[in-house]
């Protein structure tokens, strides 16, 4: 399976799903999976559902169809923004930032073994309806503070921004949001962007002060994912103000800052899809030229006809796994896939006519390898963190536990280990 474009899913999209068309997004895409959808997914536990089924079903089945091949737990949000203001290096690009893993030197090679997060393995758990009960208690105060948030203070706040008019559209809006972050003053605009974000008095000035000895740099070449975040977070409270965003918390569902709160992880893939209306008008605002946006609904149709695609494959050739018969994507520019593909990875038809058949000899030596990066993650010790800075990184390993079969589709031979 070669990695397929980094894409972010929120759980509308992934409630869409069936079981099987779930096995395609996880082996044509490398889904990354947010602290937030973590959050939503349990949330549930406390949710009111339909008649037949109990919370830790909803839950389960969801944590079920949650990819787990192919995935990256992305860091969560306010980790990131500190390390970004303390000028520690994070890529725009698309590349997904995990928690900080273990630095590992295997012979003349340094690179980093990332252990499964806390998040990935409470998934494992709720495959099968386990849930602890700090997850419950952490489920029921999502629910509480959800159905106690209060716009009427930034409504009335924001309303003075609004001396010529207000914003007529959510791009008028953006515009606006970027024509003050960007063309603003700076320094006022990066002390109240501080405050705004909620960052403590004696780091906003540890913060400026590094600024200062920098130069006074544009704030979106300063502290660039400190620039996004606030931006996303200003673009919201003057929508609200303005009335292109309702303030009001639908029946039924969460309030939109949560639906809002997914930008914040835009920065770290190449596809986002969803269902959701809101995500629909406001993500494209905020994509590079190199992102898409897909409706989930067509996606889950081309991972549909996919499905159809490789159910018609012979069983002999089915036995042998995702690994075996779709190691890409169809050569056809009828899958939706391959057109992102396309797109996104524009190299892999010639990196496909070139592959080789697969040496086992090498394969085996390809195993011994990863298993002695992670007998020397795990009796590294707990000694001072290390950092590596991109250019220094000659490998990068993630421990996964994936489950061999999911729906009908076996999706890793029977005789290889998880």
């Amino acid at each position: 399976m070669a990695p397929g474009p980094h894409l972010i899913f929120d759980k509308s999209a992934l409630q869409a799903l069936s079981l099987d068309e779930s096995n395609w997004l996880d082996n044509f895409y490398t889904p990354a999976i947010t602290p937030l959808f973590f959050a939503e997914t349990l949330a549930d536990l406390e949710k009111q559902v339909g008649k037949g089924k109990t919370p830790e079903e909803v839950v389960g089945s969801l944590a079920m169809r949650t990819p787990d091949m192919g995935s990256t737990a992305c860091a969560h949000h306010r980790k990131l923004l500190g390390s970004d203001l303390y000028g520690h290096e994070l890529p725009l690009d698309g590349r997904i930032p995990r928690a900080e893993g273990q630095v590992v030197e295997l012979g003349d090679k340094k690179g980093i073994f990332y252990s499964e997060s806390e998040e990935e393995r409470a998934l494992q758990r709720w495959h099968d309806h386990e849930f602890l009960d700090v997850e419950r208690q952490a489920a029921k105060k999502w629910r509480q503070d959800l159905s106690n948030v209060d716009h009427t203070e930034e409504y009335n706040f924001f309303q003075q921004w609004f001396l010529t008019g207000k914003p007529a559209s959510v791009a008028e809006v953006k515009s606006m949001t970027d024509a003050y972050i960007d063309g603003w003053p700076q320094a006022s605009v990066f002390r109240f962007g501080l405050g705004f974000e909620g960052v403590p008095e004696k780091s906003q000035e540890d913060i400026l002060e590094r600024w200062k000895s920098a130069g006074y740099p544009p704030i979106k070449d300063f502290a660039p994912y400190f620039r996004h975040v606030y931006g996303v977070d200003l673009f919201f409270s003057l929508a609200i103000a303005c009335d292109q965003i309702s303030r009001v918390r639908p029946q039924g569902k969460a309030d939109n800052k949560v639906d809002i709160a997914y930008l914040y992880y835009l920065p770290f893939c190449h596809v986002f899809t969803s269902m959701d209306n809101l995500h629909k008008r406001v993500v494209p605002l905020f994509l590079r030229p190199d992102q898409t946006f897909i409706d989930a609904a067509e996606l889950k149709a081309d991972l549909a006809k996919l499905d159809a695609h490789y159910s018609a494959f012979p069983e002999e050739v089915k036995e042998t796994g995702f690994h075996g018969f779709a190691t890409d994507p169809p050569d056809s520019m009828d899958f939706l896939t391959t057109r992102l593909w396309d797109k996104h990875l524009p190299g892999w038809r010639e990196i496909k006519a070139k592959r080789e058949p697969i040496d086992q000899e090498k394969s085996k030596h390809v195993v011994d390898e990863i298993n002695r990066i992670r007998e020397m993650a795990e009796t590294a010790g707990s000694g001072p963190k290390r950092r590596l800075t991109i250019e220094e990184t000659q490998f990068m390993e993630i421990r996964r536990s994936p489950l061999r079969q999911k729906g009908k589709w076996l999706r890793y031979r029977a005789d290889l280990k998880s």
